[in-house]
């Protein structure tokens, strides 16, 4: 099988080439390769490799700055997507492609399934809705894998953030109000990986097992880490950022568990094996 990697350098991106090379033919694509913005050049790309799979792990993901940059925003997440499901479909190659769980509004107060109806609050959220819409409407043989709070041993996340602030300070102040699951890269590329070699077409939800809040999720990064810091709770309202947060945006992995019988671990288990590992 041979696979094309977009976003081959950032955090999700490299875990995909590393693991994936291990057993297929994988050609891994970063922004100065491939701008997948550009139809042109994806469809001469793709023509050029003929994947038997593309993995779209490229997004603009800052939330807030995607305030700012609307027309960035969706030119990478929803055209860029639009490209490369056109070019898949043309080179007749399957896609995967890499979503969020900002396309929901967080005001369920259960888990999201894959059957809830996506409504996002920030331009972030928006783009990257715009994008699964485009991966659905134009290549039949797909799969949509929404993830959330992703972190992992390379790029940037809020593990790593919290590491560095706490070389410097005494006490933080987390957002204590908004509810999700930290979801580890490496239990991302594990269901990538089973689900590629299956015709199961479809939209899944792909978190670590489990929620918290951002502020939990920092004490049990520091509690794991073994740093004495002070984590105090601020609500989302003082932290005053540009782009809506859901409030609520914990998925279950529903799909996974009615199509394959497939469970992900917990998240603080996966936390526990990413300081064991780093």
């Amino acid at each position: 099988m041979k696979i094309l990697v977009t976003g081959a350098n950032g955090q999700l991106g490299i875990d995909v080439v590393n693991n994936l090379s291990e057993k297929y033919e994988v050609i891994g694509l970063d922004a100065k390769d491939l701008d997948i913005t550009n139809i042109d050049n994806v469809i001469n790309t793709v023509k050029r490799i003929r994947p038997d799979i593309i993995i779209n792990s490229a997004a603009y993901t800052n939330v807030d700055e995607c305030e700012e940059n609307i027309d960035l925003a969706y030119k990478v997440n929803g055209l860029g997507a639009r490209n490369l499901a056109i070019s898949s479909l043309e080179n007749n190659s399957r896609i995967l492609h890499i979503s969020t769980d900002f396309v929901f509004d967080g005001e369920k107060n259960e888990p999201y399934i894959e059957f809830d109806k996506p409504n996002p609050l920030s331009i972030y959220g928006k783009s990257k809705l715009v994008g699964e819409n485009f991966v659905k409407d134009i290549c039949p043989r797909y799969y949509i894998l929404r993830t959330a709070w992703l972190y992992g041993k390379n790029g940037n996340n809020f593990v790593k953030t919290m590491l560095k602030l706490s070389e410097n300070n005494k006490t933080l102040r987390v957002v204590d109000d908004q509810i999700g699951t930290p979801t580890y890269t490496m239990d991302l590329v594990k269901v990538i990986e089973m689900i590629i070699k299956n015709d199961a077409y479809g939209t899944y939800h792909v978190s670590n097992d489990g929620s918290c809040s951002w502020n939990e999720f920092a004490k049990k990064i520091f509690e794991f880490g073994n740093i004495d810091i002070g984590v105090l709770p601020i609500t989302t309202q003082e932290l005053n950022r540009p782009a809506q947060r859901p409030k609520y945006s914990v998925m279950r992995n529903y799909m996974l568990e009615i199509d394959f019988n497939y469970f992900i671990r917990n998240w603080e288990d996966a936390l526990i094996e990413y300081f064991m590992e780093v």
